[in-house]
């Protein structure tokens, strides 16, 4: 960084650091004690999609090799489209197997890394539910390397803002939370965020 970007208030980009989604399987230990929600087995990977040879390649890539994961139960990995034009890779794992559900998450997310799709990279998420029927995401922002709790209430596009910053709070020591509240996306109707 430069004097003259130190003048103009100009911050240096955080670099995604992908092992930070290794840290999910303890902070949902964490999250289960302090606010009763456990893991749903299902997580997915959200990226803007580019046409062309190459990203239909890595995309096949991805598939084949989270498909051919011999222990998966439950059907394989489906590849969507939101209401927004963005792709998402949605992976289902049993509720057990979290530490499963973030080696897929990390697999997809190094690929396209690997195959220079790293720019396309949006997030990655997995969900969580509680014995009220909420449901909860764990965000994952790959461009700035944090995380943020997602908490959906029953009805169309509604959050529990009070749920989440309870959930931050209880997952500060455990996972990096992200400070800027502003990049909280809602990610409505988000693959991966219901059983």
């Amino acid at each position: 960084m430069g004097l003259l970007d130190i003048l103009l208030g100009r911050t240096k980009p955080v670099a995604p650091d992908l092992d930070q989604l290794f840290a999910l399987p303890s902070a949902a230990v964490t999250l289960e004690a302090a606010t009763g929600f456990t893991p749903t087995g299902r997580g997915a990977v959200c990226f803007a999609t580019v046409e062309g040879a190459a990203f239909e390649q890595t995309h096949r890539e991805v598939r084949a090799l989270l498909d051919a994961d011999a222990d998966r139960t439950g059907p394989p990995v489906e590849l969507g489209q939101d209401g927004y034009g963005y792709s998402w890779l949605v992976s289902r794992r049993a509720p057990d197997e979290l530490s499963l559900l973030v080696n897929d998450l990390h697999a997809v997310n190094s690929s396209m890394e690997v195959n220079g799709f790293g720019p396309q990279l949006l997030c990655s998420l997995a969900g969580f539910r509680d014995e009220a029927g909420r449901t909860l995401a764990l965000v994952y922002l790959y461009k700035r390397g944090t995380f943020y709790p997602l908490c959906t209430l029953s009805g169309r596009h509604k959050r529990d803002n009070a749920l989440e910053l309870q959930v931050a709070a209880a997952l500060g020591s455990d996972l990096r939370i992200e400070p800027d509240k502003s990049r909280w996306f809602p990610l409505w109707d988000a693959p991966g965020m219901t059983p």
